[in-house]
C-alpha cells in the first residue's frame, strides 16, 4: 500500500477483507489498484499467513478449553471444601 496511507487504514483495509469485503470494493474506496494492495506479498507468504491464522486460530480454542476446564475443576474444588 502506499505511503499515502496511515497504518490504521491499511490494517482497517486488511481487516474489512478479512471480513468479508472484496478486495476490488476496498481498493475503489482507498482509491489503490490491486496491484496495489498485494504489492510486496508473494504467493509463499500469503500460504503462510493463511498458516499462521489457522494455527492461531486452533491455539485460541485450546485456550478457550483450556479456561473452562479450569473454571470447571475450580467449581468441583470450591463445593467440596
Amino acid at each position: 500500500m502506499p505511503k499515502g496511507h496511515t497504518k490504521e487504514q491499511i490494517v482497517a483495509a486488511i481487516t474489512a477483507q478479512e471480513g468479508g469485503e472484496t478486495t476490488k470494493e476496498i481498493c475503489r474506496r482507498m482509491g489503490i489498484s490491486t496491484a496495489t494492495f498485494y504489492s510486496g506479498i508473494g504467493v509463499s507468504e500469503l500460504r503462510e499467513l493463511r498458516q499462521l491464522r489457522e494455527e492461531n486460530d486452533k491455539l485460541k480454542r485450546l485456550v478457550a478449553d483450556l479456561a473452562l476446564d479450569k473454571h470447571i475443576l475450580q467449581e468441583v474444588i470450591s463445593k467440596k471444601l
